[in-house]
């Protein structure tokens, strides 16, 4: 077996406007979020479509035809039909991540070249989050072969293709920035001040500031809220805890505080979340 960070292909040679796969080809989307307990694992499974799975947190391994790859936070994963694919999650946490499966009619043969060329694993990009998020949030009104799904999925695929082009010509983000994001991933539930990230960063607290800024147009603090509220409502609708525990996991100071975060955040507060994951199957 042999071990691989996702970066086995090159992107750089295709262009940013080509369309790798035709709309009317497209069968139907779905899509979904699961969290897995520490020690999970899944499968063996034969992978029927193609499906985008972006790791939120925790670790995940997917050996595919005996070859080991290594999908970390805040970077998604393209899986190929055809191949046999086994699972196995962190050990010491829980691991989350959503997916999108696109299903095509048929596959031509250049069209099979171009995903064997595509690399395994990119970061996570805002287009992306976007697209997945209105992906899930629809699934519970549209049938997965409604148009409008159909139509999802295919961006979500484009997306994660004119990505590769968009990333391949630009630099990293900034060092500091990556580090307190896999921090705050790994540590969203404990207690996490500006200083605490700045100095797990290696630079002081306002600089931290000017570089989260000038990155994502928000700083740490923000970032850090923010992601506490995605998890939030993933254990909303994932899970049976309790609303204070989740509040508890997540970070949250209080039940109140954690209403109050959540009602800003997706207009809904977590008792309604709830509410809607169950009459909505999800």
């Amino acid at each position: 077996m042999t071990e691989s960070d996702g970066s086995v292909h090159s992107a750089a040679h295709f262009s940013h406007n080509q369309e790798i796969f035709p709309l009317e080809r497209v069968a139907c989307t779905g899509a979904g979020s699961v969290i897995y307990p520490p020690g999970g694992v899944f499968g063996p499974r034969i992978q029927k479509d193609i499906q985008l799975v972006l790791l939120d947190s925790g670790h995940m391994e997917v050996n595919i035809a005996g070859q080991s790859q290594i999908v970390k936070p805040g970077h998604a994963a393209l899986l190929m039909p055809g191949y046999e694919e086994f699972f196995v999650f962190s050990q010491k946490q829980e691991t989350w991540h959503r997916w999108i499966s696109v299903h095509f009619s048929s596959f031509r043969c250049e069209e099979e070249q171009i995903l064997s060329n595509l690399p395994f694993c990119v970061p996570i990009t805002s287009h992306l989050n976007r697209i997945t998020e209105m992906i899930l949030s629809m699934k519970a009104e549209y049938p997965e072969d409604s148009r409008l799904m159909i139509s999802l999925g295919h961006l979500a695929l484009q997306i994660y293709y004119t990505g590769l082009t968009s990333t391949a010509t630009k630099p990293p983000g900034h060092s500091s920035v990556i580090l307190v994001k896999q921090l705050i991933q790994e540590r969203f539930g404990d207690e996490l001040t500006l200083n605490d990230l700045a100095a797990h960063a290696g630079v002081t607290a306002e600089h931290l500031i000017r570089l989260f800024r000038k990155s994502d147009g928000t700083t740490p603090i923000r970032y850090l809220w923010n992601y506490r509220c995605i998890r939030a409502v993933e254990l909303l609708k994932q899970t049976g805890l309790s609303i204070s525990e989740i509040a508890d996991r997540c970070g949250f100071k209080s039940t109140f505080h954690f209403a109050k975060s959540i009602k800003k955040q997706v207009g809904l507060t977590p008792t309604e979340i709830r509410q809607s994951s169950w009459l909505g199957g999800g």
